[in-house]
C-alpha cells in the first residue's frame, strides 16, 4: 500500500489545534482517538504529534531503535529534570547504562528489598487512627519515597526533606506535562514558571544530598547506590559524577512516583468495588491475617497481585511513551516525516475492547487467564522496558496487602476521582476515611524486620 498522510483528530481549533483539549480534558480527548485510526495526527499549536494505540504499532515503535529514538525537544525537557538517566537517555547511551544498573534489580535481591518495604508500610499505617481522613495519594508517596531511599540508598530521609522532595516532584510532574503541550510555558515570566524553576532546584539539591550522604558514610551496605558506584561497563568505565546523579534521580522518580500512583489507584478502586474488596479481604484474612505482609506471603496472595495488575491496566503510570522519528518513516500505512513526535498511548492500548472486553470495568480476574499478546505493557516493552518492574510490583502488592489487611477505606470527598495526566498518571488528592477492620493494633505488635525464606 502507498503510504498516506495520517488522519487528523477532530475538534481542533484555528491556530491552537487540539491544545485546549489537551490542557483541559486530555483523557476524554484521547478516548476519542481510536475511532480515527492509527496513527492519529494531533495538532498542538504549530507542532504535530502522532498518537498510536494498536498493539502492533506500539510494539514497532518501541522495538525499532533505529527509526524511533528518545531525542527531540520533548526529551530535552525531560533530561533537564531527570538528566541523562536510564529512563530518558538516547538509545546510543542506553545499552551501556542498562548494563551498569541492571545488577541492582536482580531477582535475588528482592527479598532483601521486601524487608524494607514491609517495615515502612507497617510504620506508616500503624500511625493511622480509626475515623481519621487521610490523603491516600500523599500517604502512598510518603511510603514509596521512604522505601526508595532506604532500599536504593540505605538512607533515611528526614520528614521535612521528604516533604520538600514530594512537593518538588509534584510541581515538576505537572509542569513537565504543561511544557510538553505548551512549550511557551518556559518563556512566560509567570509565577508558575518561577515555581517550576524553584522545584527543579529543590529536586537537584535533594538528589545531590542523597549521593553526598552515601559518600560521607563510606560504607558498602549492599544497596543500589553502592552497586552503581562499583559498577563498570564493558570497557571498564565507571559512572562519572553527573551520570551517577542522573541515575539516582531516575531511580527516585521510578521508585517513588510510579509505584505510589499504582498503590493510590488500587486503594481507591478497591473501595469503590465491594465484590473486589470482599475477595481481597478474604485472601488476606487467610494469609497475613491482619499482620504486615512480608515477602514469604506473596506466593499466597494471587488475588492481591491481580488487583495491582488490573489497576495498572486501567491507569498505567507511564501512560504515554514518546519517541522521535530519526528519518522519514512509514507507520501503519501513514507517512511520517523525520523529527516527528510519536506517542504510544498505553492508556488507550490497555482499554481497547478487542483486547479487554468491557474495558472500563475493574475486574482483577482478567489476570487469572492468558493476556492478549502485546495488549498489556504497563512497564513498556523491548530493550527500554523498565528494569524495576518486579521491584514495583512487589512493593505495591506488599503495601496493598498491609493496608487492606487492617484498614477499610472509604472516599471522604464527593464525586469520582479524576485522573491528573502529567509525566505519571496520578489520581490527584484522595481524601479517604479510615475504619479498622478488627483485630486491633495487638496483631501488629513487635518488630518487622528481615525477609523470611
Amino acid at each position: 500500500m502507498r503510504a498516506t498522510r495520517p488522519v487528523t483528530a477532530p475538534g481542533g481549533v484555528p491556530l491552537l489545534g487540539h491544545l485546549p483539549a489537551l490542557l483541559t480534558r486530555p483523557l476524554a480527548f484521547l478516548d476519542t482517538l481510536p475511532d480515527c485510526g492509527d496513527p492519529v495526527r494531533v495538532r498542538v499549536g504549530p507542532r504535530e504529534m502522532y498518537v498510536v494505540s494498536e498493539p502492533e504499532l506500539v510494539q514497532r515503535v518501541l522495538a525499532d531503535r533505529v527509526a524511533f529514538d528518545r531525542t527531540g525537544p520533548l526529551y530535552a525537557k525531560i533530561r533537564a529534570f531527570l538528566g541523562n538517566g536510564l529512563a530518558s537517555c538516547p538509545h546510543a547511551d542506553h545499552r551501556r547504562l542498562r548494563r551498569i544498573v541492571q545488577p541492582a534489580f536482580h531477582r535475588a535481591l528482592l527479598p532483601h528489598y521486601a524487608a524494607a518495604m514491609t517495615e515502612k508500610a507497617a510504620a506508616l499505617t500503624a500511625g493511622w487512627r480509626a475515623g481519621q481522613v487521610v490523603d491516600v495519594t500523599r500517604e502512598a508517596f510518603r511510603l514509596t519515597t521512604a522505601v526508595a531511599v532506604r532500599t536504593l540508598f540505605s538512607a533515611g530521609l528526614p520528614p521535612r526533606a521528604a516533604e520538600e522532595l514530594r512537593a518538588a516532584l509534584d510541581v515538576l510532574l505537572r509542569g513537565l506535562y504543561l511544557r510538553v503541550v505548551l512549550p511557551a510555558a518556559d518563556l512566560l515570566p509567570t509565577p508558575a514558571r518561577r515555581g517550576y524553576r524553584r522545584a527543579l532546584a529543590t529536586w537537584h539539591a535533594g538528589v545531590a544530598a542523597i549521593v553526598a550522604d552515601h559518600r560521607a558514610r563510606g560504607i558498602d551496605r549492599g544497596d543500589v547506590l553502592a552497586l552503581l558506584l562499583a559498577a563498570r561497563d564493558e570497557d571498564g568505565r565507571p559512572l562519572d559524577g553527573r551520570e551517577l546523579a542522573d541515575q539516582v534521580a531516575t531511580l527516585v522518580l521510578a521508585g517513588a512516583e510510579t509505584t505510589s500512583s499504582a498503590l493510590a489507584w488500587s486503594l481507591r478502586l478497591v473501595a469503590e468495588h465491594p465484590d473486589v474488596e470482599r475477595a481481597l479481604h478474604a485472601e488476606l484474612d487467610a494469609g497475613p491475617a491482619g499482620a504486615p505482609a512480608r515477602w514469604q506471603d506473596l506466593p499466597h496472595l494471587p488475588y492481591t497481585a491481580r488487583v495491582i495488575s488490573e489497576t495498572l491496566r486501567l491507569y498505567p503510570p507511564a501512560w504515554a511513551i514518546s519517541r522521535t522519528t530519526t528519518r522519514p518513516t512509514e507507520l501503519g500505512g501513514a507517512r511520517l516525516p523525520a523529527g516527528a513526535l510519536v506517542v504510544c498511548c498505553l492508556y488507550l492500548l490497555q482499554r481497547r475492547p478487542e483486547l479487554f472486553p468491557d474495558p472500563q470495568r475493574f475486574d482483577p480476574d482478567r489476570f487469572a487467564g492468558e493476556l492478549p499478546r502485546g495488549g498489556y505493557l504497563p512497564f513498556g516493552s523491548g530493550a527500554t522496558k523498565c528494569l524495576g518492574d518486579r521491584f514495583g510490583l512487589t512493593e505495591a502488592a506488599l503495601a496493598l496487602a498491609t493496608v487492606a489487611g487492617r484498614w477499610r477505606l472509604r472516599p471522604a470527598g464527593p464525586g469520582p476521582v479524576r485522573p491528573v495526566p502529567r509525566l505519571v498518571l496520578s489520581p490527584g488528592p484522595q481524601p479517604m476515611l479510615l475504619s479498622e477492620r478488627g483485630g486491633g493494633p495487638s496483631r501488629w505488635s513487635g518488630p518487622v524486620s528481615g525477609p523470611a525464606g
